[in-house]
């Protein structure tokens, strides 16, 4: 009898002991509410659902976690409207308790949410609206107002850069000659579009000898450019060169473009931001330079067939994939603001921000598994852009054909000899 009452009582205390460490393990589990901002809907919507997915197979593959930190997400859907970005975000934070932010793709947004993020205290990572009134935001607030913490994406005109060379050293080589060196220009009326094209594109063809014959910027996700582009064969431009955030648009000005036979060589920056655009384009495309991240490496293709295996499509390298790769740029940040101070916070991850990634220190690269670029980070001459260099953030130009972007410079890095018009 009292061998039987000492296994009771032995049974009832380990009983007793699992249960209050299960509520020890309840009670330490964490949650941290973490933004997704991106235009879901509207123009941009396909480049917003692959950011979403990129966000969300990076986060899967962690089970959701860091450390004791169960993350959820919380999407907040910009419409590539400022207005509607910065009521989205400030609902996410009032209603939803978002702590942190990440990601975004128009120029627009990226200017009007940072002095909300000013009035909540909340750091952002990792904005992708690349123009350059982005930066003149951040550079005319004090330094402990800046809780735009990096951008995602560099100005453009430093990354256009690689299209003058490309082009002229195909000129000099006598694989292209054209009747005459005449641009002409086209972007999305923003900050974005205009930055790409003036400062950047523009800029860099007019110093290797172009002339520019017209310039015009259309609204966003613009559908029917019959009119310009006619404007543009009839004046014997050989080289039309543009950017737009919208497929619709990219899709019109190119078979557009194609149905009126336009033969000149064609830039449209960022077609590849887009996983389904050849769907959309067909063989209008063919011939099309871009500057892209590409998919190439072995471990870039594992990526594509994992993410087509769970999401039932093909991924850009742009949209999806550097929103995959920041993601665990931001994993990385968060393990390092807790092993630095405790615990993961708003106030924890603007600290590790601003003490360690505006200072170079914590970056984020391919020997940890960055996929689309060599190296995620930036410095004290870049921020809030990031750095740029083959051993950073940089982009090759590429050519499609039939629906697949080929690597024509660097010469060192070409997969095949630049096509030109006939």
């Amino acid at each position: 009898m009292l061998q039987t009452r000492r296994l009771v009582i032995c049974l009832l205390t380990l009983v007793f002991l699992f249960s209050v460490s299960a509520v020890d393990g309840l009670a330490a589990q964490k949650t941290f509410k973490l933004g997704v901002l991106a235009p879901f809907t509207g123009g941009a919507a396909k480049t917003g659902s692959e950011m979403k997915d990129g966000v969300k197979l990076a986060l899967k593959e962690i089970d959701n976690k860091i450390a004791d930190y169960q993350i959820e997400l919380v999407y907040m859907d910009d419409q590539s409207d400022p207005a509607k970005g910065t009521n989205a975000y400030s609902e996410a934070i009032e209603r939803k308790g978002v702590q942190a932010g990440i990601l975004n793709w128009n120029t627009a947004v990226t200017v009007a949410i940072q002095k909300m993020l000013v009035r909540y205290r909340i750091p952002h990572f990792f904005c992708m609206g690349a123009g350059s009134a982005g930066n003149q935001t951040w550079e005319s607030l004090a330094p402990e107002d800046r809780y735009l913490i990096m951008k995602g994406w560099s100005v453009p005109q430093k990354l256009v850069k690689g299209y003058a060379p490309c082009i002229n050293d195909a000129i000099d080589k006598g694989r292209w000659s054209p009747k005459k060196k005449l641009l002409g220009l086209w972007g999305e009326d923003t900050d974005y579009g205009r930055s790409i094209i003036a400062d950047g594109i523009k800029r860099y063809m007019t110093a290797e000898g172009w002339e520019v014959f017209t310039e015009e910027y259309f609204p966003y996700a613009k559908t029917e450019f019959y009119a310009f582009l006619n404007k543009n064969k009839n004046a014997g431009v050989t080289l039309l060169a543009g950017s737009t955030g919208s497929l619709p648009s990219v899709s019109g000005i190119l078979k557009q473009g194609h149905e009126i036979g336009f033969k000149g060589m064609k830039i449209v920056d960022g077609l590849g931001y887009f996983g389904n655009w050849y769907e959309m384009t067909g063989p209008a495309a063919d011939g099309v330079l871009d500057m892209q991240p590409r998919i190439a490496t072995p471990e870039q293709k594992a990526w594509v067939k994992k993410f087509k295996a769970e999401y039932g499509y093909n991924p850009s390298a742009s949209a999806a994939g550097m929103s995959y790769d920041y993601t665990n740029f931001f994993v990385k940040i968060a393990k390092r603001a807790i092993e630095k101070y405790g615990e993961l916070s708003s106030e924890t991850l603007t600290k590790v921000g601003r003490e360690e990634i505006w200072t170079g220190k914590l970056k984020y690269g391919r020997d940890e598994g960055a996929l689309m670029h060599a190296r995620y980070g930036t410095d004290a001459e870049s921020r809030p852009d990031p750095t740029i260099g083959e051993k950073d953030f940089a982009f090759p130009v590429i050519q499609y054909k039939k629906g697949t972007g080929y690597i024509v410079y660097p010469y060192e890095l070409s997969e095949m000899e630049i096509m030109v018009p006939k």
